[in-house]
């Protein structure tokens, strides 16, 4: 399955309000109207509808136990979701205020909550909308309302100067209290995104050079011990070949061969790009299509049996892309694990527009659990544990998490946003999207009429990077 692109989202994504927020400010309101209601009508005895006010009441409630079922407490709303919802807010206390005596009712101002909530959480746009919606309601409720509950069938009505002065005041302290609060907020919120930043920038280049050092001394150290390994079971091969007649040679024990020289090739290619890097000389090379990559990718993991499918296109020439360690290296780890974990078959799907290209990543395993999903991608985190029966293949596999961090940590350098999510019921297993934005730093070109060996042609392209 693919979904939609949302290319506006590929950049750094503004903060947004948690449901389990605005389920609790609602559920502390709804406690406050219902005390409200009861104290009126049955300790003062005022007359109110009290069956149309407990009506609204009970609206709110039940949109708390129907939100609080669909979706997890830990959930980040949209910005239009959680507009929408604070506007109901709004319209539900318009309509209590309606039955009640409208701004004559001493918790008129509470109008005001909602907005407050807004100017805090979400952009200036969305906060201007619902103020207009408070002031529209206001003005409303200043001409048409029931009367307010009164003692002695009495009628208790505002003078229409002060019920005038009461609109103004409260489209006042909406205009004037928003626009404080979104602007401390805001202030806030960059101090804030701008310490994460530099934190999160820190704490990923101290890992990244420990991990540098580990990786250069894996290249020196790993290189006597492969090569004994890899000459052992070529002569292996060899001895059994030249003995068919007199030695046994189960057609298992000669898979297990194959696949030790296969992956001891894989090993002295991955040390010799740990130990060279590329020049000038052979940027005319360095280019490769879509396809291509996701072939290369794709090779290793073969070997270990799952059925692996690939479903690609999009709108126009297929793209190309800069050969990039980063990305291969990214795509091949996220490959690893999930056919680690699938149980017959892992689907890549990949699709590109002049705007974006997309990777989708999907196997048909457990998912990822969800105590960890949303902690993914730091150090030292594992995704879903080993699977019973069947040894971890990668690192994220029964080991320290370190592989899926390095993976979106170079992808996320290449200009990729990474997200991860599990297939929706009765669907079963996980998926990874890796989405880039095409765009001046994007590693991605345009391939109309063009290959591999063509891209040398274009001196304003820029160059590859070379590390890992």
């Amino acid at each position: 399955m693919m979904p939609e692109t949302d290319t506006h989202e590929l950049g750094s994504p503004h903060r947004r309000l948690k449901l389990d927020t605005l389920v609790r400010l609602r559920w502390l309101a709804i406690a406050g109207q219902t005390a409200a209601l009861l104290f009126v009508h049955f300790y003062l005895a005022y007359p109110l509808p009290l069956s149309l006010c407990a009506a609204l009441v009970a609206a709110s409630a039940w949109l708390n136990i129907f939100l609080k079922v669909r979706s997890p407490q830990s959930q980040r709303l949209s910005e239009r979701s959680a507009t929408l919802q604070l506007g109901y807010d709004l319209a539900q206390m318009g309509g209590l205020l309606y039955l009640t005596g409208g701004l004559g009712n001493p918790f008129a101002f509470l109008l005001l909550a909602p907005v407050m909530v807004s100017a805090t959480g979400l952009s200036a746009r969305k906060t201007v909308y619902l103020g207009l919606l408070a002031a529209g309601i206001a003005t409303v409720l200043a001409v048409f309302h029931l009367p307010l509950p009164w003692p002695d069938d009495q009628t208790f009505r505002l003078p229409p100067v002060y019920a005038t002065g009461v609109w103004i005041a409260l489209v006042c302290s909406l205009s004037f209290m928003g626009a404080y609060a979104f602007r401390v907020a805001e202030e806030a919120r960059q101090l804030s995104d701008a310490l994460t930043a530099s934190e999160l920038v820190l704490a990923r280049e101290q890992h990244l050079h420990a991990l540098d050092g580990l990786a250069a001394a894996a290249a020196h150290e790993l290189g006597t011990p492969l090569a004994t390994v890899y000459l052992t079971a070529k002569e292996l091969a060899r001895d059994f070949d030249s003995a068919a007649g007199d030695l046994p040679t189960p057609d298992a024990l000669r898979e297990d061969l194959a696949l030790i020289l296969s992956q001891a090739e894989r090993c002295r290619d991955i040390l010799s790009k740990l130990s060279s890097l590329p020049d000038d000389r052979d940027r005319h090379f360095r280019g490769e299509k879509l396809s291509h990559l996701i072939e290369q990718v794709i090779e290793p993991a073969r070997a270990f049996g799952t059925r692996i499918e690939v479903d690609a296109g999009g709108e126009g020439a297929e793209p190309l892309v800069w050969r990039n360690p980063a990305i291969h290296y990214g795509l091949g780890n996220l490959l690893e694990n999930a056919v680690d974990f699938a149980d017959s078959l892992v689907t890549i799907t990949a699709r590109w527009t002049a705007a974006s290209v997309v990777i989708e990543i999907a196997d048909d395993g457990n998912g990822f659990a969800a105590d960890v999903i949303t902690r993914l991608g730091e150090p030292y985190v594992t995704a879903r544990g080993n699977r019973e029966g069947r040894p971890g293949q990668g690192d994220i596999a029964g080991g320290l998490g370190l592989g899926f961090f390095i993976a979106k940590t170079l992808l996320e350098r290449t200009g990729a946003d990474l997200r991860l999510r599990n297939r929706p019921p009765p669907g079963r297993g996980a998926i990874v999207r890796v989405a880039w934005p095409r765009d001046g730093r994007s590693p991605w070109q345009e391939g109309a009429g063009a290959n591999a060996a063509d891209i040398g042609s274009h001196a304003d392209l820029p160059p590859a990077q070379t590390h890992i």
